[in-house]
Formats: structure tokens, C-alpha cells, sequence
């Protein structure tokens, strides 16, 4: 029976790194669709969100049936358990992705954001195309070193967000309401792209140490908002 569930984690681990590979590369290609307006990039995050939605699901399945045969205990249901919900939170980055990718498909041939808060979105998306790297290989090898690093270096991307929030809040916003509105959705697509990151990363620290590394108390990236 043993062989059996270790044959059944094994796929679902398996599973789980080609979500977090597909995730990191809709992330990069929905930058290179909105700082480009890459309309080819944007229609294929548009259309391989499926797969990361099927993967999902097909994970989910095999988590429960897992659950459901084998009655798992201690680090074993501490890792199926976990594993799940990885794959929500994987599922949901999807998701942004695709947000930002529509709403570069959207306004195209034009940017959805006004050219003065283009390298500020730069800056947010190199940021994100490194996470991305980073949920790769920390999920490959359950390393907490880049774990760990995920969750520290979030702030450099709130501090981008609350940089843009500012500015489209203030006296000296020049676009139209449309570009507004683009502007304060990717950005925060953007920003809970890191935050499911972090929730990620914290995951990964419970499952090889049973320890949740909280960032802060009052924040739980793992939520339904998106």
C-alpha cells in the first residue's frame, strides 16, 4: 500500500511543477503583452489558462482520492493537504494572468496604460518574471531558502503598487478615465500575482517544516478575492 501512495505523490508532485512551470510562463508572456502589446502572447496566455485550469482540477482529484484510499496521517496528510492548496493558488495566478492579458488584447494596438507609468509596470513585471522563476525552482527541490525570499522581498512589489496607486489618485493623473481604469486592475493584478506568491512560499516552508512563516498577522494571501 505504501508503494502505492508514494507512486500517487509522485504524480501529483509531478502535476503540481508543470502548473507552477505554465504559471511562470503565462506571467511572463502577459508582460510581454502589456508592455509590448504582444497581441500573439496575449492570446496564448487567453488560451493555455485552460490547461492550468485542467491540471487543477486533475490534482484536486488526486488529492482526494488519495485522502479517500490511503487515510493519510501526520507529514503525509500535511503534504496532500498543502498540495491542494497549491494548486488553488496556482489555479488563481492563471487567472491574473489572463486578466492582464485581456486587458492588453483589449486596447490593442494601443497600451493599456498611459507611456509615463509604463517603466513603473516594467518594473513590477521584472519582478514577477523572477518570482515566477523562483516558484519554479523552490517547488522542484521544496527549497525554504527561496521560499523564504519570495515572502521577504514582497515589499519591493507593494511599494511599486502603492507607487502607481498614488499616482492615479492624485492631481497630476493626465490619462483618460479608460487608462484609469486599466491602470488601477493591473496593477492590482499585478500585486496579488506576489501575493499568491508569498502564499505559495509559505506553503512550501509548512511542508518540509510543519512551520507557517506568517509575513505579517493580519494577512492571509491564500484568500478568495481573486
Amino acid at each position: 500500500m505504501r508503494v502505492i501512495f508514494n507512486e500517487g505523490l509522485k504524480a501529483v508532485a509531478d502535476d503540481l511543477d508543470h502548473m507552477a512551470r505554465d504559471v511562470r510562463d503565462a506571467i511572463r508572456l502577459a508582460g510581454e503583452a502589456l508592455l509590448h502589446q504582444d497581441l500573439d502572447a496575449a492570446q496564448t496566455v487567453i488560451d493555455n489558462d485552460a490547461s492550468i485550469d485542467d491540471l487543477s482540477t486533475r490534482i484536486m482529484d488526486q488529492c482526494v482520492e488519495l485522502l479517500a484510499r490511503q487515510n493519510p496521517v501526520a507529514t503525509d496528510l500535511r503534504v496532500i493537504v498543502s498540495t491542494m492548496r497549491l494548486a488553488t493558488t496556482f489555479e488563481r495566478m492563471g487567472d491574473l494572468a489572463r486578466h492582464i492579458a485581456e486587458s492588453a488584447r483589449r486596447t490593442y494596438p494601443n497600451s493599456p496604460v498611459p507611456q509615463n507609468l509604463v517603466p513603473t509596470f516594467a518594473k513590477m513585471q521584472q519582478f514577477l518574471d523572477i518570482t515566477g522563476g523562483r516558484l519554479v525552482d523552490m517547488l522542484a527541490d521544496r527549497d525554504t531558502a527561496i521560499a523564504e525570499q519570495i515572502i521577504r522581498d514582497d515589499d519591493q512589489l507593494d511599494d511599486l503598487h502603492l507607487k502607481i496607486m498614488q499616482y492615479a489618485d492624485s492631481a497630476e493623473w493626465e490619462g483618460t478615465n479608460e487608462q484609469l481604469i486599466n491602470v488601477v486592475l493591473i496593477a492590482r493584478f499585478m500585486e496579488r500575482l506576489g501575493d499568491h506568491a508569498v502564499s505559495a512560499a509559505r506553503r512550501v516552508v509548512f511542508i518540509v517544516s510543519g512551520f507557517d512563516p506568517t509575513k505579517t498577522p493580519s494577512r492571509d494571501e491564500g484568500t478568495d478575492i481573486d
